[in-house]
């Protein structure tokens, strides 16, 4: 019984999948095999038709099913994925030095992860433009109209996001249950028509076109990729659904529908005129293509806002990992903790896709700006998954570099044939990830030497907790909790209050806040206490990155035994410092002008753990860089 309720649990899952999972990796049909020939030069020919099939195949083999499902994917961060996840798994423990190799991949992994907001930045972008492009085909009065309408798309589609995924989702997995059975019908037709078509999946057509065609297939290849994209998003939601739901989809239903209408298009294109056209929407009937377009439409909405919450998942992970600045973060379903909304995030994504419709005009002038930066993480999640297997799984290095050399001689050769996109539109993602890792590494640096600067001048605990036995303190009543980074050293706030004043509230709450590297903490395990003197007590609370830091949900569960607090009613005292850039060695000047303007730009700690606003005393500090 057990058994098939655990199975019908994993179906549910597996049928939720399909709309947020392969969204990205769904709708690529729409262009990858035109771009594929458009952007290379290569004759629309059988034999080429069929070659460029025949990657397809392999490709979504290699890397999907055998790169991410059976490997990739079984390295989870307690049920997480995706590079941030993958980066945490090879971070030294906390206090640790970093030895030097550790250091450059956990800075790779940073890159990746910056990169990754380029796709997301791109992707609704081409998606929905390439979709829209579909009504030109049903009939030409439409062509001035596509980037309006295109535009007009994206800004619902953003204006909705604070609404969060949980009221629109429940429609997502029926329409990408349509849209891959559409799929489906649309390539088993063509291939019906002209089986001999199956003989793409023989690696020898793959080998010909590139013997044949060497350069134009080399560029083919980097339109070909399109057909992958999804594979990082497949990694990054693995912690909403699992490994085993997330491949039960691929095979049953995905993979089959995908390999249908690639091969479709390849009959379609092997068997036609000799010019490329628009494949996708010329395998369907002439009374079909605005159907097919509306569809096509509303599953490219449902790809764009997978990557949309991926970003706002990634910036919520990043903020916790301290690689950003505290952001306004809102957490929009009560049942599903990993569904944030990033206000932020959220306007600079929608300005990013208008100004790219408005400057590419065309997805294929847009797919030119698209790969690069995916390709490029999925080269970094190799490298880094090389010391996960050596060091989480024990694997030798022989074994290591046996299984991974050939994955990773499939993400150089997808890498080399984006490069020569990069003068084209593939500098966009590029520079899109180098100023975010920049900001990301000087935001991190930058509270490092903070930390250090404030910790020259703290008091330690101790000696403020000789003053308090000492008894001379006047105390006063109430609970005062002091938030504070460093346990050996007391809050700037206590330090100054039992030195200056002489004074003490009767009740002390010393509250460290930590953030783990896995994404959830369970409550049980969030707060431990330590008595420390009369009425002082030291609490640490922990939080995973993924979970919301909710300071005084935490403190009302908490129970101190002779120390009875009300939460509605303690005053809390912060540190705010007010950073400014300097001569100290330490940091580059330019990077300590931007840190600054980071700092400024940081939401208040009060916001950010959810104090109330009426609770909170705030004790300022200069820092100089």
């Amino acid at each position: 019984m057990q058994t098939e309720q655990s199975s019908r649990a994993r179906l549910a899952l597996a049928f939720g999948t399909l709309g947020i999972v392969f969204g990205d990796i769904g709708t690529s049909p729409i262009y990858a095999f035109r771009e594929s020939f458009e952007v290379s030069g290569l004759d629309v020919t059988r034999q080429t038709s069929y070659g460029v099939a025949s990657v397809v195949f392999w490709a979504l083999l290699i890397v999907i099913s055998l790169k991410y499902l059976m490997l990739v994917m079984r390295a989870d961060n307690h049920g997480e994925g995706g590079i941030l996840a993958l980066t945490a798994l090879v971070m030294p423990a906390k206090g640790a030095p970093p030895s030097k190799m550790t250091a450059a991949i956990v800075t790779l992994g940073v890159f990746g992860t910056a990169l990754l907001y380029g796709d997301g930045l791109i992707t609704p972008a081409i998606s929905v433009l390439s979709a829209v492009e579909g009504f030109e085909v049903a009939t030409t009065a439409f062509s001035d109209f596509v980037i309006p309408v295109s535009i007009a798309i994206l800004v619902v589609l953003f204006a909705v996001q604070h609404r969060g995924t949980a009221g629109i989702a429940r429609v997502f997995s029926p329409v990408m249950v349509a849209w891959f059975g559409v799929l489906g019908v649309l390539g088993a037709h063509q291939i019906i028509q002209h089986p001999d078509v199956l003989r793409a999946a023989a690696p020898s057509y793959a080998f010909e076109l590139f013997v044949d065609h060497p350069l134009s297939a080399f560029l083919a290849l980097g339109s070909i990729f399109l057909v992958v994209t999804g594979a990082e998003a497949l990694y990054a939601d693995m912690g909403h659904f699992g490994r085993v739901p997330i491949t039960w989809s691929w095979y049953g239903l995905v993979l089959p529908c995908l390999l249908a209408i690639y091969f479709g298009q390849a009959a379609l294109l092997g068997n036609g005129n000799g010019t490329v056209g628009n494949p996708f929407y010329d395998m369907a009937p002439s009374w079909g293509v605005a159907p097919l377009a509306v569809l096509a439409t509303c599953a490219t909405v449902i790809a764009s806002q997978a990557l949309i919450s991926g970003a706002f998942s990634l910036t919520a992970q990043a903020v916790q990992l301290d690689y950003f600045p505290r952001l306004a973060i809102r957490h929009t379903s009560p049942q599903h903790v990993g569904q944030v909304y990033v206000p932020l995030v959220n306007w600079l994504l929608m300005i990013g896709c208008i100004a790219l419709i408005l400057f590419f005009q065309t997805s294929s002038n847009l797919a030119a700006a698209y790969g690069i930066a995916v390709t490029t993480t999925m080269l970094i999640t190799t490298l880094i998954f090389y010391r996960v297997v050596r060091d989480r799984w024990g694997w030798s290095t022989a074994r290591a570099l046996m299984v991974l050399i050939p994955f990773l001689i499939v993400d150089l050769a997808f890498l080399s044939a984006n490069i020569p996109k990069i003068p084209a539109g593939g500098w966009l993602p590029l520079l899109v990830g180098f100023v975010l890792v920049v900001q990301m590494t000087t935001w991190r640096r930058g509270r490092s030497l903070v930390n250090d600067r404030l910790r020259a001048s703290f008091r330690s605990l101790d000696a403020v907790l000789a003053d308090v036995d000492s008894n001379t303190l006047q105390r006063v009543e109430g609970t005062a909790v002091y938030l504070y980074r460093d346990h050996g050293n007391a809050p700037p706030a206590l330090a100054a209050n039992v030195r200056h004043h002489r004074v003490l509230h009767k009740r002390v709450m010393l509250v460290s806040v930590e953030v783990a590297d896995a994404p959830r903490v369970g409550h049980r395990k969030r707060a431990h206490h330590i008595n420390l003197a009369d009425g002082v007590v030291k609490v640490r609370i922990t939080f995973g990155y993924l979970d919301e830091p909710d300071v005084p949900h935490v403190l009302r569960s908490l129970e101190i035994p002779h120390f009875d607090f009300d939460v509605d009613e303690v005053t809390y005292f912060l540190g705010r410092e007010s950073v400014k850039a300097g001569n100290r060695p330490g940091m580059n000047p330019i990077r300590e002008q931007l840190f600054v303007l980071l700092h400024r730009g940081a939401a208040s700690a009060a916001r950010f753990y959810h104090l109330p606003a009426d609770q909170v005393v705030e004790i300022g500090a200069q820092v100089e860089l």
